[in-house]
């Protein structure tokens, strides 16, 4: 009997606490040097969920000063990331993790926190083509464009070959140009980490001359509580050669990598990366940072740096005494996913030089930190100032959930396009 009411127990204290709370703002966890206090890890981590609820009927996000937004479409089925092919055509990966079996109590609960937020929903497993021909900023056409795949999530096409990266392989496509479907066998580039897939979404672009990809592979843990051998491979970034599928780690440390972008001025590669939980609600920011070959990043023994975490054990005093301190903060908890450098915008101004990001949110800090789209102003090829909000609203009054925000890019004719996985649109910001 008391083996059955444990979880229950567990649950209902998890659903219902929040924990401890912030003492420091989002802010000032954000920029290049934010601050980091003492780790508190209490005995049941935070848990403070935003409901997932949705849209009403009419509603959107707020946009910024100066910008619109609007659905390109709606009606999607957990829209994750999003690529614009040569001819303005968009690709939206449906996806979700792979269904597995819990392991424990723990991953119950997480199960259920999950639900709650709207991240539990079966995938859809497909990619899908959107076509606005007339440029109005509204999707006239759509068509599933690939299905039957794992849990798809990056891809990117070199030349007359569409690569997606599946949760559990990188694979490859023929396509041509204004294919609004393919029916080809997928063919295989190379195996990527999968068994507990604790962070399932891989992504994947493609150098400038197209020779090299580069493939995201989150960690399959918090802080490698589940042992070192699972995590072969894994809280990396592989550098794959697209003619032979040779692969090698291109950088390491980095607990769940996501998304990915050359800055314009420098051709230099950088990544978007959720840090661990369960040390507090200001503890530890997500970060932008380049990616420098051969990089160590600290996951698991240390984080922004050099600041040991002392939770994992056996300690590597070796390897942290490696690690590299990232670019820029963005902010503990608030899941900043998707990044799209602003090449090609036509947005006002002051969007015009930097990097927009998409933040989903956070499930474990009180209060609520992301739910929002930011964009991080560059000079030099360097972030350079405060983020500014570019689409907000995410939350309503209560706290709920309208939507997520995941996958950003920039279309055709230079507008943002923002994957919102909760409320199943595709929003599009232009300047007003």
């Amino acid at each position: 009997m008391i083996s059955r009411l444990l979880p229950l127990t567990l649950l209902a204290a998890s659903l219902a606490a929040h924990g401890e709370s912030a003492t420091l703002s989002v802010m000032d966890g954000t920029g290049p040097n934010p601050k980091l206090p003492e780790p508190n890890k209490t005995l049941l981590p935070t848990v403070n969920i935003a409901k997932a609820v949705g849209w009403a009927e009419g509603a959107a996000p707020v946009a910024a000063p100066g910008t619109q937004v609007n659905a390109l479409a709606k009606g999607l089925d957990h829209p994750r990331w999003l690529y614009v092919l040569p001819n303005g055509d968009v690709l939206v990966a449906e996806s979700n993790a792979p269904a597995r079996e819990t392991s424990g109590v723990k991953d119950w609960v997480t199960g259920k926190i999950m639900a709650k937020a709207g991240a539990a929903v079966p995938s859809a497993n497909r990619i899908t083509l959107l076509r606005d021909a007339d440029h109005d900023g509204v999707a006239e056409t759509r068509s599933t464009f690939l299905k039957d795949l794992h849990s798809p999530f990056g891809m990117t096409l070199v030349g007359n070959e569409l690569y997606v990266a599946n949760a559990d392989a990188l694979v490859r496509f023929p396509y041509k140009d204004g294919d609004t479907e393919i029916s080809a066998a997928a063919s295989k580039v190379v195996d990527l980490p999968a068994g507990l897939n604790h962070h399932w979404t891989k992504n994947v672009i493609a150098s400038k001359d197209g020779s090299k990809l580069y493939v995201t592979v989150g960690s399959n843990s918090n802080v490698g509580e589940n042992g070192m051998d699972i995590e072969e491979g894994r809280a990396a970034i592989w550098e794959i050669d697209r003619a032979s599928g040779t692969h090698r780690i291109f950088a390491s440390g980095l607990r769940n990598p996501n998304g990915l972008g050359w800055e314009p001025s420098t051709g230099v590669l950088w990544t978007a990366v959720n840090e661990r939980d369960e040390i507090g609600s200001d503890l530890v920011p997500d970060y932008i940072t380049s990616v420098r070959d051969g990089g160590f990043y600290g996951w698991p023994y240390s984080y922004f740096g050099q600041h040991v975490d002392e939770r994992v054990q056996p300690q590597k005093p070796e390897l942290v005494a490696k690690a590299l301190v990232p670019d820029y903060a963005l902010g503990p908890h608030t899941a900043s996913l998707g990044i799209a450098f602003a090449e090609g915008t036509r947005l006002p101004a002051q969007f015009q030089q930097g990097l927009f990001v998409g933040q989903h949110g956070s499930w474990n800090r009180d209060p609520h930190s992301g739910y929002k789209v930011i964009f991080v102003p560059f000079v030099n090829g360097q972030p350079h100032g405060q983020p500014v909000d570019v689409l907000s609203g995410f939350l309503n009054a209560e706290d709920e959930a309208q939507g997520r925000p995941v996958g950003v890019v920039i279309d055709k004719q230079g507008a943002l396009l923002v994957a919102d996985d909760v409320g199943n649109v595709i929003w599009r910001v232009k300047a007003q």
